[in-house]
């Protein structure tokens, strides 16, 4: 079966997030949201980074960087990218690769479909703004719910990075073509 369209991944996406949670809002992150979006990833992930990393991705990669908003107008999750010209996964010469470098959704906001909309806008900017031919990222193999969000989202995994992580956990590295 072929990967669902980026398209039809955003217009899910759009369905979703009236269906599963109204009132929130997904919309490209500005600098003023880096605090809260530094929070969330040092409170969801055990992986974190220097402010400053945070900071070059929104002013290189800003408009595939995204927050999801609650109706009271708090960033509750985000989704942060790169692009990379690197060896495709897909065609065996040098590509536009959108990584996606982190994603992340408060707990108590999962559920509603956020980190797949996240998801959804940010595919759809790799390809669109930034002209990627395909996207990447990592994901602890322990870690089934993202695995299956990325599934969902046309990614497989293409190869295994043996201790990728601090703790000596293994990652799959999934990829999908885009659009």
């Amino acid at each position: 079966m072929s990967a669902p369209s980026i398209y039809e991944i955003y217009e899910e996406a759009l369905k979703r997030l009236r269906e599963r949670a109204p009132g929130y809002a997904v919309r490209n992150a500005a600098m003023s949201d880096l605090d809260r979006v530094i929070y969330i990833n040092e409170v969801s992930l055990p992986e974190h980074y220097p402010r400053g990393f945070y900071e070059e991705l929104l002013e290189e990669w800003g408009e595939a960087f995204y927050v999801a908003v609650s109706p009271s107008g708090e960033v509750v999750g985000y989704v942060m990218n790169r692009v990379e010209l690197k060896p495709g996964f897909f065609k065996h010469w040098i590509v536009k690769s959108g990584h996606v470098v982190s994603i992340a959704v408060l707990e108590q906001h999962r559920g509603r479909s956020l980190g797949y909309a996240l998801m959804a806008h940010a595919l759809k900017a790799l390809h669109e703004k930034y002209g990627c031919s395909e996207t990447y990222l990592e994901v602890r193999v322990s870690n089934k719910r993202a695995i299956s969000l990325y599934e969902k989202l046309g990614y497989r995994v293409v190869k295994v990075e043996r201790a990728y992580y601090l703790d000596g956990e293994d990652a799959y590295v999934m990829a999908r073509k885009l659009p």
